[in-house]
């Protein structure tokens, strides 16, 4: 199949459609089938000056998301179940797990994606590189759009000048937007504040992907980086709600002695109800929540419809412990 570059996209369409990629009649691995009394249980929010409603839950892509299937585990599942309990907002990118994550969503987007408002990335800097992306992306979601296309992962050191050249990534992510490719452009990044606040001024994104949970070295993004956010009215999408990784912020959970920027371990650790709460009371649309089993989806779920956002003065409290 001839690049994305070269293709309309109708053209593109009609490629994936003879593929069978475009088809709505696959089956996933033991459906689990649709409970009408549980659906739109959870509450939304609208995604910042977008105006679409999203759940304030996300599916998050990696942990269970991003492995394969297997006797003991069912990502299709997962999915399944989370957009029969309500949440609408699933997270993904082509870099968890070399796509696997991906070609796990596909299976249920395939037979549900009217339901669902899919979040999708990119790590590529290079317009060629980013149709390329996008194109191995659409067929393994098993799509032919994204609602949200974000450039993924803003590093310290990013060249933000060289997105909006002609053979720069925004670029790319402009045309997709004029070819109805995806409905909104976003960014995403945890390792500097500072580099993805001059983005989101540089550049009129309609979201933000970040880092937002009370540990002390998250500070600059709750107190610097989201209030220049919300000025701009993005939706904002809150991630490393419980730590990063296997949620080393939730009390009982082992901490991890890698990726020091990926993960933020405290000497403290409390309930995941207090992280739950604690993002949901910051001014954001979404949290996104990576689960390892569907009985972890469901705990999720029973705190955002069963307890309250914290408050200000709570949020502070907190802070001060995790600090």
């Amino acid at each position: 199949m001839a690049i994305m570059v070269r293709m309309k996209r109708r053209e593109f369409i009609q490629a994936l459609a003879a593929l069978g990629l475009g088809s709505r009649m696959a089956t996933a691995r033991n459906p689990i089938p649709a409970l009408p009394s549980e659906k739109q249980v959870i509450p939304k929010r609208s995604l910042g000056k977008t105006e679409a409603m999203v759940s304030v839950l996300a599916l998050g892509g990696v942990i269970g998301m991003q492995l394969p299937p297997s006797e003991d585990h069912d990502p299709v599942a997962i999915a399944e179940t989370a957009l029969d309990l309500g949440i609408t907002y699933f997270d993904t990118a082509p870099s968890y797990n070399n796509g696997q994550s991906e070609t796990n969503y596909g299976q249920v987007l395939a037979r549900r994606r009217k339901e669902v408002f899919l979040a999708c990335k990119t790590h590529d800097r290079s317009y060629d590189g980013t149709m390329r992306s996008v194109e191995r992306s659409l067929r393994r979601l098993r799509t032919d759009r994204f609602d949200l296309l974000q450039i993924h992962g803003i590093s310290a050191g990013e060249d933000i000048l060289a997105w909006s050249k002609p053979d720069g990534v925004l670029t790319a992510l402009q045309k997709l937007r004029e070819e109805k490719v995806t409905r909104f452009l976003g960014v995403t990044g945890h390792e500097s504040a500072k580099m993805l606040r001059q983005a989101i001024e540089m550049y009129e994104f309609d979201t933000l992907l970040t880092t937002l949970n009370p540990v002390s070295r998250r500070r600059c993004f709750r107190e610097e980086l989201l209030p220049a956010a919300n000025r701009k009215r993005m939706g904002v999408i809150g991630m490393k709600v419980m730590g990063g990784g296997n949620g080393c912020l939730v009390t009982g959970n082992p901490f991890r002695k890698v990726m020091r920027d990926y993960h933020d371990e405290t000497s403290h650790q409390v309930d995941a109800d207090s992280l739950i709460r604690y993002a949901l009371g910051l001014p954001i649309s979404v949290a996104v929540i990576g689960v390892a089993s569907i009985d972890q989806l469901k705990e999720n779920v029973r705190i955002v419809k069963e307890t309250r956002s914290m408050t200000v003065t709570e949020r502070r409290e907190l802070e001060s412990i995790m600090a």
